[in-house]
């Protein structure tokens, strides 16, 4: 699904769009100095794509944790030991919850460790939570430095392979990295030269300058635009924006950030002489008081951000109003679910799809119905997925062999049901064996030796009985259904072409 967010106005009026799905595969850069309107554009990209996909800011001055009070982000403290924040992590991935890692008060070594573990944590998220986050790095160059500094070498070491894999690795398992770095000298070039799109503000060094002409295909004489840049003003390049250098003016956001850039006041006029209020002694009394200052609030347990994540959140001050879309009963959410299931098992490439992508596009679909309530979960949908491609008729649905035979598939592993269906309603109906092609292809694979792998791992765990007749066709038996196959020629293509007009 091609969703478009709009960054602001682009040269001649136009408004400047962005390619969210594009982004998600090809990584954005983003460089200029200080004050060039960075972090703008960061909240900005953040705002308008927190309802489409799921987001992790790594914010090293707590900037963005205003983001929580309006589109509902989870702030995470990062003063916790690390083998928490790499659980953190691989919570958010499972509960698809969008986050901020506020790393304010760390020095500069903490900061790059707990920046490593939080990304690390999400990199290694098992496969099956492998859903699309878009992973936005503020101040890149404090975590993948060019050069050594100040800091140890195994903390440099730790937080720069976080991000070399965040930019290299990071798209097959859905983690898209957005950077913003002041100068792009201060950068790791392996993490840098990941990025196919780029957002180019202000910038003052002819070094940053000629880079960042290059880096937008432009000649170098062009490189001095780059200093008469306003604030908020980017000039952008790649696939995801325009495949031509386009100027672009940052649109307005909604939150701000903590701290600001400092305004010019008039000084306020003396009641007295300055000399005398800056020496003045001391009262007695003021000496003899001793102010402390409160202490900082405890950063918050790690169990309360594992509940947060894990509890639905409710915006309980929004008013109460009708709902746009007809709400369902149960009867029509549930015929809603096996329409969409029926529509994907009707795509000949979804059997090669894994159950991530397939669950990814359920869910997208789910949207597209306007379905009400919760969707199923993983689990649920591997199972409903499973028993649709078995592709039964209602007669056959209704028969107490084939109940039978979906009480005996719930006790495989879960990427071998479908095959057991498909070949257990062959058995019900009395049809012939199917061949090792579609078998194949209920696995998920093209390989008929698998197929056939398949078969005798069933006949192991003594659900079925697999004969070959003189002439080589093979039938299999279900003594537990008291049912056979019709012999067929294991290695016949019309029938996967018959299922596939079936689907």
């Amino acid at each position: 699904m091609k969703v478009g967010i709009e960054m602001g106005a682009a040269s001649g009026g136009t408004k400047a769009q962005m390619d969210l799905e594009e982004l998600l595969a090809t990584r954005l850069l983003v460089q200029g100095n200080s004050g060039s309107g960075k972090s703008h554009l960061l909240r900005r990209l953040l705002e308008q794509s927190a309802p489409w996909v799921q987001q992790c800011v790594i914010d090293p001055e707590g900037d963005f944790v205003t983001l929580a009070d309006r589109f509902g982000h989870v702030v995470v403290d990062a003063q916790r030991t690390e083998a928490e924040l790499t659980r953190i992590a691989g919570r958010i991935r499972q509960h698809r919850v969008s986050v901020v890692l506020n790393l304010e008060g760390l020095d500069v070594e903490q900061q790059m460790r707990g920046a490593a573990a939080f990304l690390n944590g999400m990199f290694d998220a098992e496969r099956d939570f492998w859903y699309p986050v878009l992973v936005v790095v503020d101040e890149a160059q404090l975590f993948a430095p060019a050069v050594a500094g100040e800091v140890s070498d195994e903390a440099r070491k730790i937080s720069l392979g976080a991000m070399t894999n965040l930019m290299c690795r990071g798209r097959k398992r859905g983690l898209a990295g957005v950077i913003a770095t002041q100068r792009l000298a201060k950068l790791a070039k392996n993490v840098a030269a990941e990025a196919s799109n780029f957002l180019m503000g202000r910038t003052f060094l002819d070094i940053d300058m000629a880079r960042a002409a290059d880096l937008l295909g432009m000649e170098r004489r062009q490189a001095e635009m780059f200093r008469d840049l306003a604030r908020g003003n980017f000039v952008a390049l790649g696939p995801a924006v325009s495949r031509r250098p386009l100027p672009v003016a940052i649109g307005p956001v909604e939150t701000s950030a903590r701290s600001v850039s400092p305004k010019l006041m008039p000084l306020p006029d003396a009641t007295e002489e300055a000399r005398d209020l800056i020496f003045a002694p001391e009262p007695i009394e003021a000496r003899q008081t001793v102010r402390r200052a409160a202490p900082p609030p405890p950063p918050t347990p790690t169990a309360d951000i594992i509940a947060q994540l894990t509890q639905a959140r409710a915006d309980a001050s929004a008013p109460v109003a009708e709902p746009i879309f007809p709400l369902f009963d149960e009867a029509e959410r549930e015929a809603l679910i096996d329409t969409i299931v029926r529509e994907m098992v009707e795509d000949p490439d979804a059997a090669f799809r894994t159950d991530a992508v397939l669950y990814q596009d359920f869910l997208v679909r789910c949207r597209i119905k306007r379905m009400q309530g919760e969707p199923p979960t993983l689990a649920t949908f591997r199972r409903r997925y499973a028993v649709a491609r078995a592709g039964v008729d209602d007669e056959t649905a209704s028969s107490d062999s084939w109940q039978q035979a979906l009480g005996m598939s719930a006790t495989l592993p879960e990427d071998l049901q479908a095959v057991f269906l498909i070949v257990a309603q062959a058995a019900v109906k009395g049809a012939p064996c199917p061949s090792d092609a579609a078998i194949a292809q209920a696995y998920g694979s093209h390989s008929a030796r698998r197929a056939r792998r398949l078969l005798t791992y069933f006949e192991e765990q003594g659900l079925v009985v697999v004969r070959t007749d003189f002439h080589g066709k093979r039938s299999v038996a279900f003594p537990d259904l008291g049912c056979e196959t019709a012999a067929g020629d294991p290695e016949r293509t019309d029938d996967l072409a018959e299922r596939q007009a079936a689907e």
